[in-house]
């Protein structure tokens, strides 16, 4: 019995012993391991010491047996791009980053090299999402139009590059913020589609507006995407309403000229008759 528990001991002496080795040999691991991803373009990335040494990633999805992805075998970059490998996308991944030597020994078995895992992700609940773009239309002095228009991602389904209501379908809202323009007062509304009508602003009144992808099912530092740029519109002048009461003004005031006009003309033909009438009269 003593023998077997020196036998034991000496064993995880030597185990111990030669991966301290190895670290001791310049067998690079993988560290700050980070998943990155916008959009559903998702990057896995680490960071490592120079080394002649690549690195093949595998991944799994709800504890199943590892893959290797086809795009990140013996790579010697310190990222592998999982865009077209995450699919469904809505699951839970984890990944493996192996450390391999540049020339490998196919004796030594998977256990014995370097590996690093990576935290669980999700993309389709923790992708980032870029700004969408919106165009905002006046109706009339009180009502407007907010139309948004979705980013594309990096999901191709067939030949088609899908858009964020592709894949996000009845779970993608939009979050519309709006304010008068110098004021620090501002309003929300959430719209289920890419096109809202807001109504009861203040007439005569400049206001700005931006959007941003909004999806309530999702963790709540994920919920929001960025914010698009403001776009205003201003009131008095450009007002729809107004503009109408200018082309009054306008129509008027080419009215007037024409009557001064008229009435200028039918002086001058007066004042000729009368001039002609006592050049003609008798001395």
């Amino acid at each position: 019995m003593a023998s077997l528990k020196t036998g034991l001991y000496l064993g995880v002496c030597l185990c111990a012993w030669i991966i301290t080795t190895a670290d001791d040999n310049g067998v690079p691991r993988a560290e700050n391991v980070r998943w990155v991803s916008l959009d559903f373009k998702t990057i896995l990335n680490w960071t490592t010491e120079a080394s002649d040494h690549v690195f093949t990633v595998r991944y799994s999805s709800d504890d199943s047996d590892w893959t290797d992805s086809d795009d990140c075998i013996r790579v010697s970059e310190s990222e592998c791009d999982l865009t077209h490998t995450l699919k469904p996308l809505n699951r839970p991944y984890s990944a493996d980053i192996i450390t391999e030597p540049a020339i490998m020994d196919y004796d030594i078995s998977l256990e014995m090299l370097t590996h690093e895992y990576s935290s669980v992700f999700n993309p389709y609940l923790e992708s980032n999402i870029s700004a969408v773009n919106i165009i905002v239309e006046a109706l009339d002095e009180s009502t407007v139009i907010v139309n948004i228009t979705d980013p594309l991602t990096s999901v191709h389904h067939y030949d088609k590059q899908l858009s964020l209501r592709d894949i996000l379908k009845k779970d993608l809202k939009y979050k519309i913020t709006y304010y008068k323009s110098g004021s620090t007062g501002k309003r929300d509304i959430i719209s289920d589609t890419n096109m809202a009508v807001l109504s009861q602003l203040d007439a005569g009144q400049s206001y700005c507006f931006m959007a941003a992808a909004f999806i309530p099912s999702r963790p709540k530092r994920t919920q929001h995407g960025a914010w698009s740029v403001h776009q205003c519109i201003p009131g008095g002048k450009n007002n729809p309403l107004n503009l109408g009461v200018w082309v009054g003004a306008v129509f008027i005031l080419l009215t007037v000229l024409f009557i001064i006009v008229m009435v200028t003309v039918l002086c001058c033909r007066c004042c000729r008759q009368r001039n002609t009438s006592q050049s003609s009269a008798p001395v």
